[in-house]
Order: C-alpha cells, then sequence, then structure tokens
C-alpha cells in the first residue's frame, strides 16, 4: 500500500499541472476558455484513469 501511495503522487501531479496549463491558458485568451475547459477535463480523467488502474492492480496483486 505504501508503494501505490508513492505511485499516486505522480497523477497528484500531472493534475496540477493540467488545471496550472487552463488558468495560464485562460488567463492569456479568455475566449479559449471553454474549449480549454473541455480539453483539460478528458486529461484529466485519462490521468485519473491511471491512478485508478493502479489501485485496482494493488488489490488483485494482494489477493493473489
Amino acid at each position: 500500500m505504501i508503494g501505490y501511495g508513492l505511485g499516486a503522487i505522480g497523477p497528484g501531479v500531472g493534475v496540477g499541472l493540467i488545471f496550472a496549463a487552463v488558468i495560464n491558458g485562460t488567463a492569456r485568451q479568455p475566449e479559449a476558455e471553454g474549449k480549454l475547459r473541455g480539453i483539460a477535463f478528458s486529461t484529466f480523467v485519462l490521468t485519473e484513469v491511471l491512478a485508478l488502474i493502479g489501485l485496482v492492480l494493488y488489490f488483485i496483486a494482494s489477493a493473489a
């Protein structure tokens, strides 16, 4: 479980970078906010799915 906790740092940093880029992009081009938000949520979902796959693999490995 400690290994998964350390592995979850990567997706956490990734999500932070995604939304930091959206904030910067919106500050530079306010009219592109809708398009940036759509891209941000789709990449957020992909990042979180990778973290959830890691959690599922932990439970599968611990059951075996």
